[in-house]
């Protein structure tokens, strides 16, 4: 080629421009035993959304539109939430009713279905508890908060027959499906390596040193849940819950899940990699988060790699990626030995031979695809039919807590000190190169702001256990009494 890789990649890009713990819900009384009402083919599937800030907005505004839907209820433990829909509900023929308590709600047998839009660390237990209340389950990205609840939500999805979606909706998209299918007929040759970038900025969070202030009427050990029960000491309680390790992933487990389930659906791969490595750190100011803004992991297979590149501050340097990520900050690279695709939305992307010729570009879709491919399996009542079925979610959601958990066991380094994992990949190291550029040209001050090389861990795909017991040790997290995590 007469231009180097990171040109080619370039020129790429820009041209794709809850009561009181311990209280027990009713329906655990006969977890194993309830059973899904059953749905004739033309009728409509009662939905219930839990959590309604940020995200949960957007799932109401999606079951209201879809004509198998009925929004039936909304669950929020924050009374402020259900204010805000009053007059868009004041449209709808019936109102949905405002349930406080996820435990009441899910006792309520007139409900199908849940759609899920709570912080991380509620996603899996809301889910569990849903389906042994006869549920069906939409739940929001990522379906964990660590590596070992995707695989218990997968066992209790299989052992009571429920239907469970991860919500990442490129998987619905048209144009996506059709990139994929490309990629994967091998017009572009052996895809061995994928690059999935997210280079959204995360602003500080702000340093207080004052419990966050709680919204009037907000429960709070319900919003707690699964984790301690201590407020936690930072501006605003919701939202920037993403940057603190007790409830949230960082943008690792935040936006990146979009782009780690793409691009491990373009390797093909149905595992937990074999060896991870995660390098970063939260850099350049000081606030009260503690999770990673700018991070780098490494996941690697016996014959594939997929490189998860996360960058929260600005983008300055000329040699960065992110500069033709198209509008949304994120993209998607799969190397071929033939060719190259790249995508820089949900909905497609387009594929590029050696040479640059353009192979083909693909796009289409909405998000509604894929709440309406959820309620087209919920009828047919048949997994297979998930377009992101909960296995498949969790598979990309641990990649994230593989990632994190490696980085939290890590050192601090300076500048420069990288990974030995596929050191000798160009790839990974154009990408190392380009990233500590980035972190250069923000001017960060690593003697305030420490860079840290996580511990590489080694993984059986089997077990889904680490060979280090520390490592296991955070795969899974202690839950507070009332709200334990029911095992199979």
């Amino acid at each position: 080629m007469s231009v180097s890789r990171r040109d080619f990649v370039t020129h790429a890009l820009a041209m794709t421009a809850t009561a009181c713990a311990g209280s027990q819900p009713a329906f655990l009384e006969a977890a194993d035993t309830a059973v899904a009402r059953p749905v004739g083919p033309n009728e409509k599937i009662r939905v219930a959304v839990i959590g309604t800030n940020g995200r949960g907005g957007e799932h109401i505004g999606e079951w209201l539109e879809n004509p198998d839907t009925e929004l039936v209820a909304i669950c929020d433990c924050d009374p402020a939430a259900f204010s805000r829909y009053q007059q868009r509900f004041k449209k709808e023929k019936r109102q949905p009713e405002c349930v406080a308590d996820v435990r009441k709600l899910l006792d309520n047998k007139d409900i199908d279905a849940v759609s899920i839009a709570a912080p991380n660390h509620w996603h899996c237990l809301m889910s569990v508890w849903a389906m042994q209340a006869g549920k069906d389950v939409y739940v929001e990205k990522p379906c964990s908060h660590n590596v070992t609840e995707g695989r218990v939500m997968t066992q209790w999805a299989r052992k009571l027959g429920r239907i469970c979606q991860m919500g990442a909706q490129s998987r619905s998209m048209s144009g996506m499906r059709q990139l994929i299918d490309f990629i994967q007929s091998g017009k572009i040759g052996d895809v061995k390596v994928a690059h999935a970038l997210c280079y959204k900025r995360r602003p500080s969070i702000g340093f207080v040193d004052t419990p966050a202030p709680l919204p009037a009427g907000l429960d709070f050990d319900l919003w707690a849940g699964p984790a301690p029960l201590v407020v936690p000491t930072r501006k605003k309680l919701h939202y920037d819950w993403h940057w603190d390790h007790n409830t949230g992933n960082g943008d690792l487990g935040n936006q990146n899940p979009h782009e780690l389930d793409k691009a491990r659906w373009g390797l093909g791969k149905q595992e937990l990699p074999k060896r991870v490595v995660s390098l970063g750190g939260r850099l350049g100011y000081i606030d009260n988060g503690d999770m990673a803004n700018s991070q780098v992991t490494i996941f690697q297979w016996d014959d594939a790699l997929l490189i998860s590149d996360v960058r929260g501050l600005e983008i300055k340097s000329p040699v960065t990626y992110g500069l033709e990520a198209g509008p949304l900050r994120v993209a998607n690279i799969w190397y071929g030995t033939q060719g190259t695709a790249v995508a820089t939305s949900y909905s497609g992307g387009v594929a590029f031979d050696l040479d640059g010729k353009k192979l083909g570009s693909w796009s289409g879709g909405s998000n509604q695809a894929h709440f309406a491919n959820f309620i087209k399996a919920v009828k047919s009542r048949n997994h297979k039919d998930l377009h992101l079925d909960i296995e498949d979610g969790h598979f990309s959601s641990a990649l994230a807590h593989l990632g994190n958990v490696s980085w939290s066991l890590g050192t601090a380094i300076p500048l420069g000190t990288r990974p030995t994992l596929a050191a000798g990949d160009t790839h990974v190291a154009q990408t190392l190169e380009s990233f500590e550029e980035h972190l250069k040209h923000n001017g960060v001050d690593f003697s305030a702001t420490k860079l840290t090389l996580g511990r590489e861990l080694t993984i059986d795909p089997t077990s889904e256990l680490s060979t280090d017991a520390m490592a296991n040790r955070l795969f899974t997290r202690e839950y507070r009494k009332g709200y334990e995590l029911p095992r199979v």
